[in-house]
């Protein structure tokens, strides 16, 4: 069996035709200096770590929250938990009223929108209980959001 050659010319008159496509526009030049991006940490949003520090000790003085504070400060999800435990003070964690509360430093997170502290309770048996807080940085007006109890 013998294979017929041709040209190049050839092959390229047997193709079908394509129509005209224009050149590639000019690459857009990049700026030298980059553009900069605002960040989180760079413009912050909602309340400081130092207004959820004052507030919290307000809020819990030395025994624990008012009944103001209660309907006024926490959040639904939080009053809903109380109405549901009816054997404990879910913004206590306790059963009792302590002898003296304690709020830690407070952390933000502001890509979470977060904030939270670590608050110690103490009692007349010289027991000491913690539980940490969260308040949304959002929150208006300033709230509690969460309360998890330790242990």
């Amino acid at each position: 069996m013998m294979l017929k050659s041709y040209g190049l010319g050839a092959l390229l008159l047997a193709l079908p035709a394509l129509p005209f496509m224009p050149p590639a526009p000019a690459p857009v030049p990049v700026p030298a200096v980059p553009v900069p991006v605002a960040t989180p940490a760079a413009t912050p949003e909602g309340h400081t770590a130092d207004q959820i520090g004052r507030f919290l000790t307000r809020f819990y003085g030395a025994h624990g929250p008012s009944d103001h504070d209660r309907r006024h400060h926490i959040s639904q999800v939080l009053q809903d938990r109380q109405l549901r435990t009816a054997e404990s003070d879910v913004l206590l964690c306790a059963r009792n009223e302590p002898r003296d509360i304690g709020v830690g430093p407070v952390t933000v997170a502001q890509a979470a929108g977060v904030g939270w502290a670590t608050v110690t309770t103490h009692w007349d048996s010289g027991k000491t209980d913690t539980f940490t807080v969260y308040v949304r940085l959002d929150s208006k007006p300033i709230r509690i959001d969460d309360v998890i109890c330790a242990g």
